[in-house]
């Protein structure tokens, strides 16, 4: 089974994993932002997304761009053929999942719509702006 699982495992370099990494903060960053304006405009609330941005832009330079950091220290130490789904350790997986979940209890909960918005554009654009430092590693990486 060993050697079963070690063929078939999708393996790649860690400049892959680098730009994987930044790939996933970039797309779910855009994503969650996207969503989070459709609902600030449900209303005519978009102007919220600006004090959203610059939260978020505090949060990205003084959380986000600390894990991005972390994240990449961790890949640059795997070598190379890992397997693809180790672009991120276990915690960082079962944290994802979590937001996940929580992103699911906000829509579903009776939090109106402009506050989910605000949170999802402030959550999208520390992500998408921390993505930044997951591109910068991989464009200077090697191999």
């Amino acid at each position: 089974m060993s050697k079963f699982l070690q063929r078939y495992k999708p393996g790649v370099s860690r400049k892959s994993h680098l730009f994987l990494a930044a790939l996933l903060w970039t797309i779910v960053g855009i994503l969650l932002m996207r969503r989070g304006v459709l609902w600030l405009m449900v209303d005519g609330n978009v102007v919220y997304a600006v004090p959203a941005v610059l939260i978020g832009t505090l949060k990205s330079l003084f959380i986000l761009d600390k894990s991005a950091k972390k994240s990449i220290d961790r890949i640059l130490d795997l070598a190379d053929g890992s397997c693809l789904g180790a672009v991120y350790s276990v915690k960082t997986w079962l944290l994802v999942i979590g937001m996940m979940a929580m992103g699911v209890l906000l829509r579903k909960s009776s939090i109106p719509f402009e506050i989910v918005g605000f949170l999802y554009v402030m959550v999208g654009w520390a992500l998408f702006f921390s993505s930044r430092t997951g591109w910068k590693f991989w464009k200077n990486s090697r191999g």
